[in-house]
């Protein structure tokens, strides 16, 4: 799932869904029991089931939207995907099997893409759910009008790409809509043309941004159709409240298509962004699960049963500025100067492991994409940072580092802010809150800002997802770097069929960022780990995946 991600943050977001942790039992006096569950029942892994099949879990920030057009963050995508039923979900092994959809086929030339629905979906007003509700959402999100950072996604479908750029003092955005590549052919069927084959579309289609909205809610209530008052959904859970940065509570839909499936029945949420304070609530009782961890607790968490850890397919960097920090010979002596595994044993303490790259280790054709950067050691060069830093002509001496909120940034500046500062460049570090944040980053680029922090978890298991942030018109992209040939190489691999020459391409791609002559528009610091604490009720439940996603129809709590 594509997401601006705050550090480790949503990782615990809930138990066993589309995105991150769960909790134990308890949490609100005010959750109720499991329908036909019984204390004392066996689950597979052989514990009783708990009678209140409530947990109360720590979101850690509040969600900036709740839009499936408009999220761009874990923690908005991870409780959309809870509420809503996306066409395909992921299986273990990260394959798209049918949701929503119940089945999916694709043209022998590899350019069409046909989903049938299921006959049982219905919203939570009782309106059934239809092809054309997707056909709509789609054409929303990729909407000049909505302005979505995840537009992009859709690009790979006939016409997206065109209507998304439309100017409607110039063109005929009406005729770019209706030319746009998806069309509802009946209630069931929904037909998706490509502009070329692409091995990783039914699996992109389990990414938030491709679910559908009710749009008589969103035509009645506008930019509030989202608030729980309000909301129209289609999946398994029901977003029943919504306290602006302090809580929002799930509650078990009882009317959705597979709920005789789903044990649990309430998930009590809180957005407590201080770790040491979501520790301290978790240690009280007072929470089932939280991430964000502290890191200087995480050697001490590690040695208590309720520690968990998962690998994951991510990237936590430094986007710069190249419109304030221009000269490339000084983003490589910045690069050179951090010291990634000494910030992993002694800041970020979750085994995480030193970037090289920007593809994260675990992403197929990882050993053919991977640069092997010679400005990304795991443990810094600071001699030859120096060296390369005496080169620059009119360096920038004087820069501002933004981080968001959340724990372990802070920590993770102040290591780097050092370091550069041995480079003769001072760092004044700036902490914003996370939606604030992002909306200050932008798009467009934000030109204020010289450095900044964010981190990537992939949406899909393709490294398309990660090189296409850098491309000239990506939203995601707030270094104002712009590549032709870089551009060039990532449209190439997105009309490449054949793994592995579309591996060798993303190679070609990570050398322009990253090889002896790299560009450096972004400081690869580490590839993620998603670390949490999870009451051992929960634990048996739930998998967080390499893409930080739960299934939270998946959970039970036990005794």
């Amino acid at each position: 799932m594509r997401i601006k991600t705050p550090w480790l943050l949503f990782l615990a977001m809930m138990v066993a869904s589309l995105a991150l942790v769960g909790a134990g039992c308890g949490g609100d006096d005010d959750g109720g029991d499991a329908a036909g569950t019984e204390s004392g029942t066996t689950t597979e892994e052989g514990g009783g089931e708990a009678a209140d099949q409530t947990i109360t879990v720590n979101w850690g920030t509040e969600p900036p939207s709740l839009d499936p057009g408009l999220a761009s963050d874990v923690t908005s995508a991870n409780i959309l995907l809870n509420i809503m039923d996306p066409l395909v979900k992921l299986d273990d092994d990260l394959n798209p099997v049918p949701s929503a959809a119940e089945s999916f086929e694709t043209s022998e030339d590899g350019k069409t893409v046909t989903f049938t629905l299921r006959d049982d979906l219905a919203w939570t007003n009782g309106d059934p759910v239809t092809a054309m509700d997707f056909e709509y959402s789609w054409k929303r999100t990729v909407s000049p009008e909505l302005g979505a950072d995840y537009a992009y996604q859709f690009y790979g479908i006939v016409g997206a790409q065109d209507y998304n750029g439309c100017d409607a003092k110039k063109d005929d955005c009406a005729a770019l809509r209706a030319k746009m590549g998806v069309k509802a052919i009946d209630d069931k069927t929904l037909e998706v043309k490509l502009t070329s084959p692409q091995p990783w579309f039914v699996q992109q289609a389990a990414h938030h941004s491709f679910l559908a909205v009710h749009k008589p809610t969103v035509d009645q209530f506008g930019d509030r159709w989202t608030e729980a008052a309000n909301i129209v959904t289609n999946g398994p859970f029901e977003l029943t409240a919504w306290q602006h940065n302090s809580r929002i509570d799930i509650t078990k839909n009882p009317d959705w298509r597979d709920a005789d499936s789903v044990n649990l029945e309430k998930v009590n949420g809180r957005m407590i962004s201080d770790g040491t304070t979501a520790v301290q609530a978790f240690e009280a009782g007072e929470i089932d699960v939280t991430s964000g961890l502290p890191p200087d607790e995480i050697p001490r968490l590690k040695d208590t049963p309720e520690y968990a850890q998962y690998a994951g397919l991510g990237t936590y960097y430094y986007g710069v500025n190249v419109k304030t920090i221009t000269d490339v010979k000084q983003r490589r002596a910045m690069a050179l100067a951090i010291p990634r595994q000494s910030i992993i044993d002694n800041v970020a303490q979750a085994d995480q492991l030193p970037a090289t790259g920007f593809t994260p280790e675990g992403m197929p054709g990882y050993d053919t994409i991977n640069p092997e950067s010679p400005f990304l050691p795991a443990e810094g060069d600071m001699e030859q940072a120096k060296a390369l830093m005496d080169e620059v002509a009119n360096p920038k001496t004087d820069i501002t580092l933004y981080i968001n909120d959340s724990p372990g940034h802070r920590e993770i500046a102040v290591a780097i802010q050092a370091a550069w500062q041995e480079l003769g460049i001072e760092s004044t570090i700036k902490q914003q809150e996370f939606q604030q944040y992002l909306e200050f980053l932008g798009p467009p680029p934000n030109k204020d800002v010289d450095v900044y922090r964010l981190g990537w978890i992939g949406d899909f298991v393709d490294a398309i997802n990660f090189l296409e942030l850098w491309t000239c018109e990506s939203g995601n992209n707030s270094t104002n770097y712009c590549n032709e040939e870089y551009d060039a190489l990532i449209e190439k691999a997105r009309a490449t069929e054949d793994n592995d020459a579309r591996y060798e391409l993303y190679g070609q791609a990570e050398e322009i960022l990253f090889g002896e002559n790299g560009d450096m528009p972004v400081l690869p610091i580490y590839f993620y780990t998603y670390v949490q604490l999870e009451k051992e009720s929960v634990k048996d439940s739930y998998e967080v995946n390499l893409l930080d996603q739960i299934d939270l129809t998946q959970v039970t709590v036990t005794e």
